[in-house]
């Protein structure tokens, strides 16, 4: 399969894709703080943000850098098996997955952005 099948969602399920409409309006605090430090600072890349790859709706996605970030809140901690597989599938594609948690980026922004940056400009 192609890179650009895996990642362009004009296939994808239409109520996946009003699903990740609303997730993009009703953003949590965590990753509404995320988003607009991605859209201000200058990362040299677009950043989409409740993107759907491969049939999932990731938090941010980031093309170039084949990059998905996300922003992981409590549920996470009972939904781990889940997130692996989805990771694991994710990187089988040849993406990159960063997890940060919610209280990073409300309570360590400055780091977290760091970390994309340093995955922006490292070799895979």
């Amino acid at each position: 399969m192609s890179r650009r099948n895996v990642l362009d969602h004009a296939g994808a399920d239409p109520s996946k894709i009003e699903k990740a409409r609303a997730m993009r309006r009703e953003m949590t605090p965590a990753e509404g703080r995320l988003w607009e430090a991605l859209r201000r600072s200058a990362l040299g890349a677009r950043v989409r943000r409740q993107h759907i790859v491969r049939g999932w709706i990731v938090d941010f996605f980031i093309h170039a850098a084949q990059l998905v970030i996300e922003v992981d809140g409590d549920i996470h901690d009972v939904q781990v098996d889940e997130d692996q597989r989805r990771d694991e599938a994710l990187c089988a594609e040849g993406l990159r997955v960063l997890r940060v948690r919610n209280d990073d980026v409300l309570h360590r922004l400055p780091e977290v952005l760091a970390q994309i940056r340093a995955l922006m400009v490292s070799p895979r």
